[in-house]
């Protein structure tokens, strides 16, 4: 059986402007490459930090954090409290460490949110002036979109690879 195109060869996604194409294609090859992987993975693979590296849980759990931050400031807005504690907590959930089903849930709600998002956005709207961050940094509503795709795409390489570390360096399970 053949495995089907990645998702930016599969054609235009209804209901997105062209320009945000790219960036719903990358969150959604996203959403089919991540899963598979968190499934194979047993809670002390997930949570392992080979050489200090943040765990995969961490990486998935700040792909959907800054998913939602992105796209916060994408809208024009400032953090909502709710939000401020969510991005406090990734720093410390290598100690709370949720189960893999948990991490899935955040991403796929991160990611459909996102694409959801990414559907209400208005042509006008794309290159209006944002601000990022307590320091009100300069952007665009583009300019936060593109960067939400390309920063989760960083995450998820890391996922990918450090799948691949975890599963050949830590002991599978012992049989019943």
């Amino acid at each position: 059986m053949s495995q089907p195109a990645e998702v930016w060869l599969r054609g235009p996604l209804p209901g997105l402007l062209p320009p945000l194409q790219p960036v719903a294609h990358a969150l959604l090859q996203i959403a089919e490459e991540v899963p598979p992987l968190l499934d194979e993975l047993t809670p002390d693979q997930l949570w392992a930090r080979p050489g200090g590296s943040g765990s995969i849980g961490f990486h998935v759990t700040h792909l959907a954090g800054s998913l939602d931050r992105l796209f916060t400031y994408a809208c024009g807005r400032s953090l909502s409290p709710g939000q401020v504690d969510a991005l406090a907590a990734e720093r410390t959930i290598d100690q709370t460490r949720p189960p893999g089903s948990e991490l899935q849930r955040l991403l796929r709600a991160g990611i459909d949110a996102a694409i959801a998002h990414l559907k209400t956005v208005r042509p006008d709207a794309l290159f209006e002036a944002r601000e990022v961050g307590r320091a009100r940094l300069p952007s665009t509503t583009f300019g936060l979109l593109v960067h939400a795709a390309e920063h989760s795409a960083r995450h998820a390489g890391q996922i990918t690879t450090l799948a691949k570390v975890v599963r050949g360096t830590t002991p599978a399970p012992m049989a019943g």
